[in-house]
């Protein structure tokens, strides 16, 4: 029966970003029927869409137990590019190429200081956070930059019904599930963020795999910040601020653990990013006070903090267990066939 319970509770943890996606969704349909409609469902994905780029990359972070602070800044910086190139009448096309090449520069200049000069993570990126912010507001004086209509893609739809954001999120998504499950990229990822001493001393350049997944979240970051762009139609002086912390908890609220080694983009960050999308609507339908609505999606993400350090505890003693059960089975073995004189 414990043995039972206990499955059950694993299999539980396993599956927390669903079961906590199933329970958020019918609670607010439940709530405000309106929230059940199509429409309404196309918008969560269109607001995810952006955030949910940014959040792809930093999962890749994540997976070796690293974080990048600097998203935020660097879609800022991206945005802030393309919208002076093409406020001087330059060719769009060209000003999403120097965008995105920004952002995967600063990418791999974060890359450089934590593989290079043994930086942590969390002092490197905040350091690029205050940098490329300072940057951004040098570069327009803190006046917004507007961008002209026919450079809008947010409105435009695929086929007719798919919107642009959603099937660029889309295919970042795609690309992201195929290089982490079926590459040997992705399972170094994995082996690094489970453990990086044993990944050294299976012959793994770790170094190589850190400075892949800064620059490749500095390229979603970007991304991100152009899509944003394009959806909003203007850069002010806060583009960007706390969209980091908002694909951190994308992330975790996954299922990606912060711990490193564990964690998915599909269907992980995608439910996460959702979810959080699904939480700020689903407060705004049933007219939740405006000041209590930021405490009730950070009690969320706290919730989903606590379960996956619990979750890893748990597998840790289970580890443990497992081992010591292990051992003790093959001292049996070893005794049984120890022969009789």
């Amino acid at each position: 029966m414990a043995q039972s319970n206990h499955k059950l509770l694993m299999l539980a943890l396993k599956n927390t970003p669903i079961i906590l996606f199933v329970v958020v969704f019918v609670v607010f349909g439940v709530l405000s029927p309106r929230f059940f409609s199509l429409q309404n469902f196309e918008n969560l994905l269109r607001q995810s869409s952006y955030i949910g780029i940014i959040a792809v990359g930093m999962t890749f972070v994540l997976l070796t137990g690293g974080i990048d602070l600097s998203v935020g800044a660097i879609m800022y910086v991206a945005a802030v590019i393309f919208g002076k190139m093409v406020e001087a009448g330059m060719n769009p096309w060209l000003a999403v190429a120097a965008g995105m090449l920004a952002g995967t520069f600063f990418g791999a200049i974060n890359a450089f200081f934590i593989t290079k000069l043994k930086i942590i993570p969390f002092m490197v990126t905040l350091g690029t956070l205050t940098a490329l912010r300072g940057l951004g507001l040098f570069m327009t004086k803190s006046y917004p930059l507007h961008i002209p209509d026919n450079v809008k893609i947010g409105a435009i739809k695929f086929f007719g019904f798919i919107p642009v954001p959603i099937f660029l999120f889309g295919l970042v998504v795609l690309i992201a599930f195929l290089v982490l499950n079926l590459t040997p990229i992705g399972r170094q990822i994995y082996a690094v963020g489970n453990d990086v001493e044993a990944a050294k001393k299976a012959g793994l350049n770790t170094n190589r795999v850190l400075a892949t997944v800064y620059i490749i979240s500095g390229f979603c970051a970007a991304m991100g910040g152009l899509i944003a762009l394009s959806m909003q139609g203007s850069v002010q002086a806060g583009f960007g601020t706390g969209d980091e912390f908002d694909a951190i908890a994308g992330s975790v609220l996954g299922g990606t653990s912060l711990f490193g080694g564990v964690g998915t983009v599909f269907p992980g960050t995608v439910l996460g990013m959702v979810l959080i999308q699904m939480i700020q609507a689903g407060l705004v339908y049933i007219q939740l006070d405006l000041y209590i609505q930021p405490l009730v999606t950070a009690g969320v993400i706290f919730l989903a903090v606590f379960i996956d350090a619990f979750r890893s505890g748990l597998l840790k003693k289970m580890e443990r267990r497992n081992i010591r059960m292990q051992r003790e089975t093959e001292t049996k073995t070893e005794v049984n066939t120890v022969p009789t004189s």
